[in-house]
């Protein structure tokens, strides 16, 4: 007889189903328990409603609420404190920490650290050692900021910038006195007129433009990087760039005050240095041609060590030009108050430091003489058992050129394979120039960087430079004029501008760990070396828009960080803008110091999002002026 079954399946199961539902219960009831204990015990003991609302600062009587616009951060201490540093390692200072930069005295209005004539007496005056950069000691920094001249005024804007500039913003009549029959600048009513003269081109500088034209090709492209010694107020520079011919102004602060000055109010790219002891800031092979009008450098003394100066950053197949003494000394002896033997010389002398050099002279016409240097130095090589002296330099950095002396022997060009090659490897035309890969990116010369990379850094800019637009719109309005790049790497920042009316001035520090400076005058764009723990060389006021791209994580721990934020100031612009892109860290630090500063800024996200670690500080210089003396009363 088979087993009676005890029980229906139907009741176990509901028994099973009953145990498992209390289970759960019992664990949920446990998890939401202990939830509100923790969050009990991490809640904050208020005394009253009213102290919660004042934490919060919720102010229902402020008069910016519900209307559209932006509340206004309070800095109040009874405000909540978000815990920055647990996240991001950086000490947030409270507005009460913020040091408060005070204005310099009206004194140093043109104040320029480095080129400062006072400092400059101190030092050897033979080959002009005084007037080199001679830079203050960190005990002599000022920390304090420039003032504008009282009635200072925005400049003109470009193309009108190139012939008129406010008399407010750079008051010195000197030149306009002392270079009157040469028509350098005139002085009308409120403004300064530049008529395009100079010395030795009293037809004006377009004049004499075309005069060289018809000697070489200024229009063909082949020439684009130029530098000019002795620029005066840039007028040469000025007129070359409507023939897309980008010119370093190069002129020493003097007794003709503010040359360079005039030039960048003008918006034309200048800077203050002089050929002394050490070599000019600027790699080899950067200029393809240099120019001389007057600029009174003695070129045959010192065993023709100005002339090689020329030479090593003179581009293979670059042109020099010289105007002025002594070419056509017989024509012009009497006006020059010299004698024609002194000026005989003079010319065989440098004729003769050419042709050691290996330049042929091209042409003397009228009042111009012009050589070029050889593509390669596979003649002058074979030369030197002719000419002994100078010597081809042996185990040397041609583009070392920040505090480097000068030497007598002649910087040599990379070598070729035939005698029809350009040592170097040949540039393209201008514009394509600027966007094909350059021969130092080529050849390797740059660790690190090939010609896929150089590429994508054209790309990266190009995206960096659409989203400045949107963020900075005065930067398609023409509001610009005179940009620099402080950490200039390949020059993409200045390639992604280069359909605008602005010029860069391409910044690679010297402490850099891959000098690209070289590649940079490749592409057809100028620049510097420059140690940012320096002062530039340049006048207050000169730069409108500054660019600062990873410079702060370089320096912040090589030098105090506020004199460089200063040294920014000082050559910025009121309301000139700063980009500075760096970690929120850096940004953070950068941020409390020009809130003393007088600057208004604030820190944006990268153009990719939210989540790159890179951010991005725009900040903009407030408008502000010295008080008058009593005598501009």
């Amino acid at each position: 007889m088979a087993k009676e079954y005890s029980g229906s399946p139907k009741h176990h199961h509901t028994e099973s189903k009953k145990k498992r539902l209390t289970y759960i219960v019992c664990v949920s009831g446990l998890c939401v328990l202990f939830y509100v204990l923790g969050a009990w015990q991490s809640t904050p003991v208020t005394n009253n409603q009213s102290e919660a609302y004042t934490r919060i600062k919720c102010d229902a009587d402020n008069p910016n609420s519900g209307n559209g616009q932006s509340t206004k951060l309070s800095s109040s201490s009874e405000s909540v404190s978000l815990d920055f540093q647990s996240h991001h390692q950086v000490a947030i200072n409270d507005s009460d920490a913020v040091e408060t930069i005070p204005a310099c005295d009206m004194a140093y209005s043109e104040y320029t650290p480095c080129q400062d004539p006072q400092r400059g007496r101190k030092f050897d005056r033979n080959m002009l050692k005084y007037r080199e950069r001679h830079c203050p000691k960190k005990d002599e920094l000022l920390r304090c900021m420039i003032p504008a001249p009282p009635k200072y005024k925005t400049p003109f804007k470009w193309p009108q910038s190139r012939d008129y500039a406010w008399y407010d913003n750079i008051p010195h009549r000197e030149l306009s006195i002392e270079k009157a029959v040469q028509n350098w600048i005139q002085v009308e009513s409120d403004r300064f007129r530049f008529p395009g003269g100079g010395t030795m081109f009293p037809r004006g500088a377009d004049a004499y433009i075309d005069d060289i034209n018809e000697l070489i090709s200024l229009t063909s492209g082949t020439i684009r990087t130029a530098i000019d010694t002795g620029c005066g107020v840039a007028s040469w520079g000025a007129y070359l760039l409507k023939r897309d011919i980008v010119t370093m102004s190069f002129a020493p602060r003097d007794t003709h005050e503010a040359q360079v000055q005039f030039a960048l109010e003008r918006g034309v790219p200048a800077m203050i240095g002089i050929m002394a002891s050490q070599r000019i800031p600027y790699p080899a092979r950067a200029f393809d041609m240099a120019h001389c009008s007057r600029c009174l450098i003695p070129w045959s003394k010192f065993d023709g060590l100005y002339l090689i100066e020329v030479d090593r950053v003179l581009r293979p197949g670059g042109y020099w030009i010289l105007s002025g003494p002594p070419i056509r000394w017989r024509k012009y002896w009497r006006g020059w108050e010299r004698t024609q033997e002194d000026l005989k010389q003079e010319q065989d002398s440098i004729e003769d430091v050419a042709k050691r050099l290996c330049w042929k002279k091209v042409i003397e016409k009228n009042d111009l003489a012009i050589w070029q240097k050889p593509i390669n130095h596979v003649e002058c090589v074979k030369s030197r058992n002719v000419y002994k002296t100078p010597h081809i330099c042996k185990a040397d950095d041609p583009d070392t050129a920040w505090y480097r002396e000068m030497e007598t022997c002649i910087t040599p060009l990379p070598e070729v394979s035939s005698s029809d090659e350009v040592a170097g490897g040949a540039v393209e035309k201008w514009p394509e120039r600027a966007f094909a890969v350059p021969p130092r990116v080529s050849r390797g010369s740059i660790p690190g960087i090939t010609a896929e990379k150089y590429k994508e850094d054209n790309e990266i800019w190009k995206d960096r430079v659409s989203h400045y637009k949107r963020i900075i719109s005065p930067l398609t309005q023409g509001r610009y004029r005179n940009v620099m790049d402080m950490n200039a790497n390949l020059g993409g920042f200045a390639a992604a501008l280069v359909k605008y009316p602005v010029w860069v001035m391409n910044v690679v520090p010297a402490n850099s760990n891959h000098d690209t400076l070289g590649v940079i005058y490749e592409r057809g764009f100028i620049g510097t070396y420059q140690d940012w723990c320096e002062a530039f060389s340049t006048y207050p006021r000169t730069y409108d828009l500054i660019h600062a791209g990873g410079v702060f994580s370089i320096y912040q721990d090589r030098c105090d960080i506020t004199y460089i934020l200063l040294e920014m100031d000082r050559i910025l612009r009121p309301e000139g803008t700063v980009i500075f892109r760096d970690t929120v860290e850096v940004l953070v630090k950068i941020k409390d110091i020009t809130d003393g500063m007088r600057w208004k800024s604030q820190i944006m996200d990268h153009e990719s999002g939210p989540f790159n670690p890179e951010k991005i500080l725009v900040a903009v210089k407030t408008y502000w002026t010295g008080k008058p003396s009593q005598k501009q009363l």
